[in-house]
């Protein structure tokens, strides 16, 4: 009797090239809603990079005859009080809003990966001073003390960075932190110390790439608080301050017109919310996609 041999199931043989990184991508595009908001935010950028090549006007031609005009061929969202072209100033505003969140989120989590990463690697009672320091500044409450400077500060954009970016650093701090406490006693850190590697390379060649995965989430979602945060103090008129268009400017402006020209208050707060949506959706993406112990 022919004894029939039981074929073995066959063997998928990984990818060439499918590391760390490459199943991080191949994770993140089956999130929908992420890669949605990722495509948002490119368009954002650069209609704002373009706003000099897509429409006609500067952001701060005045056209005095054709105030608070409705939407038409030439003026696409209307004008404004002054006669300036809605559209027009919507796109330059984003330049300055995406740079104040952009750089204020880059500050933020370049400070924090400091301070969390001499904290976590060295641990001992510089880990305990660095993070009571961190609960501290946790403590505090924002948005007062974010008025009280910005208000001293003259609403200089670079001013702007600095403030939101110096209650903004704490919670990379702490992610590192983490992450470091986790690594920094690995098979792979002994190693370079027994080869003689400083404290400084170990943990800048080794340890912080490393504890990268979760601070570019919460680089994500910084940019969006920090957005938030401008808009809030232009607002309140003491963030970005005319001529220099940002939406929460924009919409500071539009407050006294709310009743009788809506649409001046439509679109830089419609522009606000759909960025901050876009970004926390493309910070829920990563987070689910540079994270190995989730299946998806």
């Amino acid at each position: 009797m022919a004894v029939l041999a039981e074929r073995a199931p066959a063997q998928v043989a990984p990818a060439a090239g499918q590391g760390y990184w490459a199943i991080a991508w191949r994770r993140f595009k089956k999130h929908r809603l992420a890669m949605g908001g990722g495509v948002a935010i490119l368009l954002f950028i650069s209609a704002a990079l373009l706003a000099g090549a897509l429409t006609p006007y500067s952001f701060d031609q005045i056209d005095l005859y054709n105030r608070k005009a409705l939407p038409s061929w030439s003026h696409p969202l209307g004008t404004d009080e002054l006669g300036h072209d809605v559209l027009t100033r919507l796109l330059y505003a984003g330049r300055i809003s995406l740079l104040v969140g952009f750089s204020a989120a880059l500050v933020a989590v370049m400070l924090g990966m400091l301070v969390g990463g001499i904290s976590g690697y060295y641990g001992g009672w510089l880990d305990n001073l660095l993070m009571r320091f961190t609960d501290i500044m946790f403590s505090l409450p924002d948005l007062p003390i974010l008025i009280i400077i910005a208000r001293y500060i003259g609403g200089r954009v670079d001013g702007i960075i600095f403030v939101l970016s110096i209650f903004a650093w704490m919670g990379p701090a702490r992610l590192v932190r983490g992450e470091l406490l986790k690594l920094r006693n690995q098979d792979f850190t002994e190693a370079a110390r027994a080869l003689g590697a400083s404290d400084t390379r170990i943990l800048a060649r080794h340890l912080l790439p490393n504890s990268l995965a979760p601070v570019i989430v919460a680089a994500t979602l910084t940019v969006g608080g920090a957005i938030l945060s401008e808009a809030a103090l232009s607002f309140l008129g003491i963030g970005i301050q005319p001529p220099t268009p940002s939406w929460g400017n924009m919409l500071q402006n539009a407050q006294d017109f709310i009743w009788t020209t809506p649409w001046l208050a439509v679109w830089p707060g419609a522009m606000i919310f759909l960025t901050v949506l876009c970004f926390n959706f493309l910070g829920d993406g990563l987070r689910d996609a540079l994270d190995p112990r989730l299946k998806i």
